[in-house]
């Protein structure tokens, strides 16, 4: 009889253990208050990060600048021209890490309460490790991301956002580089998905910079002019608005600082200078 019972008693014991160490293991895969962790949140798509530049890509505007027929939409062009070429540099890295991040799975990491799209991409012709953290909170997702390039920096906060629950607005605060780790360009954007409008808008946020201040805003709508750019020049104190059709061509723009006045002036389907109706 005491036989049956010692190993009763063993029995028990190790089923015990058993117990105590599934549920360790189980709890290592919950968040910090023992909830099941959510669903990975979706990222922000393409176009909270990236301005539209293509309607004005690919233009020799030189011809432009030098013939009245076309100095509406000449002008409009270097506009754009000139913030794409600033930001086609200086965002090359970001947009590089942003753009790959879509093509993978995340992993929750429990410790950090956090998913993690970990991967590797290429920039300016060498090979990064990103590390995009996705933070679920009660207003939306906290974003972080972290770049590494073997030999020159590690862990790198290239920059860092908010999304709202519904993925439909949020921003992006951008740091210039890992030698000057200071906030340069604040992003915010808005989107409809129903209807397929969205907005975008870069700042210039670098405190010691002369251009502080100085804005893009790009806007999708489902107007006859369906697209938008306004544009801010601090250092001028001047205030462009330029509107077009992206499938006709047509446009206007309106520029104080170069035209001297406060009027649209518009260009045709051919970009030819053009009477506004």
């Amino acid at each position: 009889m005491k036989t049956k019972i010692y190993n009763y008693a063993i029995v028990t014991k190790s089923l015990l253990i058993l117990l105590t160490a599934t549920l360790t293991v189980f709890s290592s895969c919950k968040k910090e208050d023992g909830t099941e962790p959510e669903a990975a949140p979706e990222i922000p798509p393409e176009t909270s990060m990236v301005m539209n530049f293509s309607d004005f890509n690919n233009v020799d505007t030189t011809a432009y600048k030098s013939s009245v027929t076309y100095q509406h939409w000449g002008r409009a062009a270097a506009h754009v021209l000139v913030w794409n070429t600033v930001l086609t540099v200086t965002l090359a890295v970001p947009v590089a890490s942003f753009r790959e991040s879509f093509k993978h799975t995340p992993v929750y990491d429990p410790d950090i309460n956090s998913w993690v799209w970990s991967y590797n991409f290429v920039a300016a012709g060498d090979i990064h490790l990103a590390e995009l953290h996705g933070t679920v909170t009660p207003n939306g997702v906290e974003w972080n991301m972290y770049i590494s390039r073997d030999g020159h920096y590690s862990d790198f906060l290239w920059y860092s956002g908010t999304s709202d629950a519904g993925n439909e607005s949020g921003s992006w605060v951008l740091n210039t580089n890992p030698d000057n780790p200071n906030s340069f360009l604040l992003i915010e954007w808005n989107r409809d998905i129903v209807n397929g409008n969205y907005d975008i808008k870069y700042t210039n946020i670098a405190t010691s910079n002369p251009n502080n201040g100085s804005y893009i805003f790009y806007g999708k709508t489902s107007d006859l002019m369906d697209a938008t750019y306004n544009i801010y020049n601090s250092s001028e104190i001047n205030f462009v608005r330029i509107n077009w059709s992206r499938a006709y061509i047509f446009g206007q723009i309106k520029d104080p600082f170069f035209f001297e006045d406060e009027e649209f002036h518009c260009w045709d389907e051919m970009r030819m200078d053009s009477e506004c109706q």
